[in-house]
């Protein structure tokens, strides 16, 4: 009989964050594995695609009405809808993402016990999915800023590294979570809780620099310690034209980047017992 061919798997000498060559040859499953996510999410809706509008719009308006009319929280000059809108759309992204990521190898447990490849590409999926929503709400964007008069800068290319600081992030936060939640499921409870949390946490409804004015300096870079005050300070400034908070946004990337080292640390750790506890 002629000599059948096996395909070997090994553990990796040495210490590898994350194998980009395995990922390369695996782009196909993670290109179909997005894919299927932007589909299936919106298959069988009589709306489709356009709830990935509804949703940032009526958060928009509802905080435009309470916090910007009501509350007349200050909003640093930026017309209301602008300035919580440019904050809905980072948060609405990042808090999607983590909350899926959070149940992705529980929902793919199926696959971990059946065939081989890089566990890494679940959690990145609804990371990378979730961006189709983002670019399409991203078109409102557009239309308030052509409707309040105010035009693109070169600021405007500040978007791209807070593009990055915001994906870094949701991967960082989606790997710890996933490779916690499969294990201990209690975490799938305790994620909507969090969410709100950091939500308000988050500058989405009033300014960073309220922090600085209420309570001090020094709580205000602390407060650039998570990496999403600087992404919605840095989105508002980008579109504006105000000034951007550099400091403010290189503390809040310095943290993404250790939330996303740290979370592929324990991924890569806790992968071995996936298969065990799925």
């Amino acid at each position: 009989m002629p000599h059948e061919n096996h395909l070997i798997i090994e553990p990796k000498k040495g210490f590898q964050l994350i194998n980009i060559k395995e990922l390369i040859r695996y782009r196909d499953l993670l290109y179909f594995m997005v894919l299927r996510d932007v589909t299936v999410v919106y298959k069988q809706t009589i709306l489709g695609f356009a709830w990935a509008l509804i949703n940032p719009v009526f958060s928009m308006v509802v905080f435009t009405v309470i916090f910007g009319k009501l509350a007349k929280v200050p909003s640093d000059g930026i017309p209301y809808p602008i300035f919580s809108y440019a904050a809905v759309l980072p948060w609405s992204y990042f808090a999607a993402s983590m909350t899926a990521s959070t149940q992705s190898l529980i929902s793919s447990s199926n696959l971990l016990t059946k065939v081989y490849f890089p566990r890494i590409i679940i959690p990145l999926t609804p990371v990378l999915s979730k961006l189709v929503d983002f670019f399409i709400a991203f078109i409102i964007l557009i239309g308030l800023m052509i409707y309040f008069h105010i035009f693109p800068t070169m600021q405007l290319f500040w978007l791209f590294p807070l593009l990055a600081i915001m994906i870094l992030t949701s991967a960082g936060i989606g790997m710890w979570l996933s490779a916690l939640a499969i294990q201990y499921r209690d975490i799938k409870f305790i994620v909507p809780v969090l969410v709100q949390l950091m939500m308000y946490a988050a500058p989405v409804v009033f300014p960073a620099s309220l922090i600085r004015e209420k309570i001090g300096e020094t709580a205000y870079h602390l407060y650039a310690i998570y990496p999403m005050a600087g992404v919605i300070e840095g989105f508002r400034s980008a579109i504006t034209g105000h000034p951007v908070p550099m400091v403010f946004i290189g503390v809040g990337a310095l943290s993404a980047l250790v939330i996303f080292v740290t979370g592929a640390m324990y991924f890569k750790n806790m992968e071995r017992y996936f298969a065990d506890v799925a």
